[in-house]
């Protein structure tokens, strides 16, 4: 179940958003502004995940391996969705 719980994230990650804020206490007590999280759902969302991940499962301390969590996430959210395209040769 986790595993589809990833997957969906990585997926559709505004979906999950919504879902975790409507149907569980998942964001409660992370953002103490509104504005943080419409911002995160609009340009960054699953660094919105993560960010409230790390608070949940690492219980906010930002080591090792919630830094990378963190890049990756980054790099998910500010990739190109079409990747690069090199023209074909003639």
């Amino acid at each position: 179940m986790p595993c589809l719980f990833a997957v969906f994230a990585l997926l559709t990650p505004r979906l999950l958003i919504v879902f975790l804020w409507f149907f569980t206490t998942w964001f409660q007590g992370i953002f103490t502004s509104l504005l943080w999280p419409i911002l995160g759902v609009i340009f960054l969302p699953t660094t919105l995940l993560w960010y409230s991940a790390v608070h949940h499962w690492f219980g906010g301390q930002w080591s090792l391996w919630p830094i990378v969590g963190l890049v990756v996430a980054l790099l998910i959210d500010i990739s190109p969705a079409g990747g690069r395209r090199r023209p074909k040769p003639a």
